[in-house]
């Protein structure tokens, strides 16, 4: 599994300046971080791994980057690739695929084969922003703008969903 000592070396060699923050209590997501660093929810990233399923089938599993304040729609995500259904992925599918903690997923270091979305709405100034770092007890401090250098991926709107009168206007919330 991946881990804060990876994502400080890569960003060293990378030359982004971060900070690992040692946590005051351990979390168990992401949704934590915010009380647990005493920032706003706006400031605090999650990545939200999703299972696409297609007309081919079940292709895909793809991570989306978004402020904790706003986790990506399923109508918006399926709107946006054309999908069937999206559904969040298993805890083992998450561990598997990104080789992060479950809830804990740092959208740094994910492999090639997991597309990235990033929700267009990453509270961009020079206020650090914080994000899991695959560690209960740490999470990683930067720049928005830092991250979004480093950042593979694509910046993507994700306050939409399928125009009406389509098969996706009929929302499936949970």
């Amino acid at each position: 599994m991946k881990d804060a000592l990876a994502i400080h070396r890569w960003l060293l060699a990378h030359q982004v300046h971060h900070e690992i923050v040692r946590l005051p209590r351990p979390m168990t997501c992401a949704e934590e971080l915010p009380e647990t660093v005493s920032a706003a929810p706006e400031r605090c990233l999650m990545v939200t791994v999703l299972e696409v399923t297609t007309r081919v089938g079940r292709e895909v599993v793809i991570a989306v980057t978004s402020p904790v304040s706003a986790p990506p729609r399923q109508g918006a995500v399926e709107a946006l690739l054309g999908a069937r259904q999206v559904l969040p992925a298993p805890a083992h599918v998450v561990n598997a695929a990104t080789d992060y903690a479950d809830g804990l997923v740092c959208p740094l270091l994910l492999p090639d084969s997991v597309p990235m979305f990033i929700d267009d709405r990453l509270f961009v100034n020079d206020e650090p922003i914080f994000a899991p770092t695959g560690e209960r007890h740490t999470a990683l401090s930067m720049r928005a703008l830092d991250l979004l250098t480093v950042l593979p991926g694509k910046m993507v709107d994700l306050r939409g969903s399928r125009p009406r009168g389509s098969r996706g206007a009929v929302a499936r919330r949970h």
